[in-house]
């Protein structure tokens, strides 16, 4: 059965922050889902890199290779450009444009009430964030939704009140905006919620980079395996002899994302009656991690030779500008502004 046109599927839009190479938790948080959705929906993905100057502005070095590595992975990962857009933020210019006319109308405390507002100055305390631009990131991602009139927006839990937001905004345009006809511009996205399994980082907290236990996509395998080795696993487990117990041990719950039924149940069995170590344990998980990976890792060394990477983003940047200048012709129109006449 063929795929429907794209004129006929609904629209996806969903970024991500340009942070260097991508880990375990990135690809099973959102990567992995975004693959699939490519199958279904009309997507455009990109690349947040306006987004890491909100926190990180002060050395942007980094940038362009940041950049490149997360979409080396994202193509690794499976996303196709045959079947998705994917471009970067600050390449389609009507972002900055649509952000500053959303400014004029936003109320400031509707900013300063986003949750993780005041959660990141708190996590960020060694960052000056008392600026516009860390402030008004909310209202920056909300112009990057808006711009191309998505059916969805696929975040997790954490990521719902953005869209909330957005949907606020969005009513709060149309209410003094609108075509000549009345019809409304700026529809308000659904929140499409990813699925995201449990995952933690080599230490037992979340995957993350600024804990240092991640497990990156690309990681060669010697890596992968002297990662997983020294794992915390459940603490009650003191000797060899100890039975454990799996429902609490950070090693099993990334068995249950990338090792096979009959593998889980051999660990459960293993562990629970002592008949396992843990070193065999992980052993087993780094056989399935690898395993995982090996076709990924494949892939991102064919789109790494010459130009592939740059050709795909400047095809992604045409197709997304001539959408995003779509919705910003009514916009302006709406708003009164002259219609543009520079090219």
């Amino acid at each position: 059965m063929s795929n429907p046109s794209p004129q006929s599927r609904k629209r996806v839009l969903s970024g991500m922050r340009p942070t260097g190479k991508l880990h375990l938790g990135n690809y099973m948080g959102a990567l992995a889902n975004w693959v699939r959705l490519q199958h279904e929906y009309e997507c455009y993905f990109f690349i947040a890199d306006w987004h890491a100057l909100t926190t990180d502005y002060a050395d942007t070095s980094q940038l362009p290779d940041n950049i490149r590595d997360v979409v080396l992975d994202w193509l690794a990962a499976g996303l196709d450009p045959e079947k998705c857009t994917l471009f970067i933020q600050s390449q389609v210019h009507e972002h900055s444009e649509l952000h500053l006319l959303l400014s004029m109308i936003t109320p400031l405390g509707w900013l300063e009430r986003v949750p993780t507002y005041k959660e990141q100055i708190e996590n960020l305390a060694g960052k000056d964030l008392a600026t516009y631009g860390f402030l008004g990131y909310p209202l920056l991602q909300s112009a990057d939704i808006l711009l191309y009139q998505p059916d969805f927006v696929p975040v997790g839990q954490d990521q719902v009140a953005h869209v909330e937001l957005t949907r606020e905004i969005a009513r709060r345009f149309n209410q003094f905006y609108k075509r000549p006809d009345g019809s409304e511009i700026l529809p308000e996205p659904q929140v499409l919620l990813t699925p995201s399994p449990k995952l933690p980082g080599t230490d037992g907290r979340k995957m993350s980079k600024s804990y240092g236990n991640t497990i990156l996509l690309s990681d060669p395998e010697p890596e992968i395996r002297k990662k997983l080795k020294p794992m915390v696993t459940d603490p009650a487990r003191v000797r060899r002899t100890d039975p454990g117990d799996p429902d609490v041990c950070p090693v099993f719950d990334l068995h249950k994302v990338f090792s096979g039924a009959e593998t889980q149940a051999r660990v459960r069995e293993g562990c629970t009656t002592a008949g396992i170590g843990c070193i065999e344990c992980k052993t087993w998980l780094a056989d399935a991690v690898v395993s995982e990976l090996a076709p990924m890792q494949e892939r991102r060394a064919r789109f790494a030779e010459g130009n592939l990477v740059k050709d795909i983003l400047n095809e992604g940047c045409k197709h997304a500008t001539a959408r995003a200048r779509q919705t910003m012709t009514e916009v302006r129109a709406a708003v009164h502004l002259p219609p543009e006449v520079c090219e």
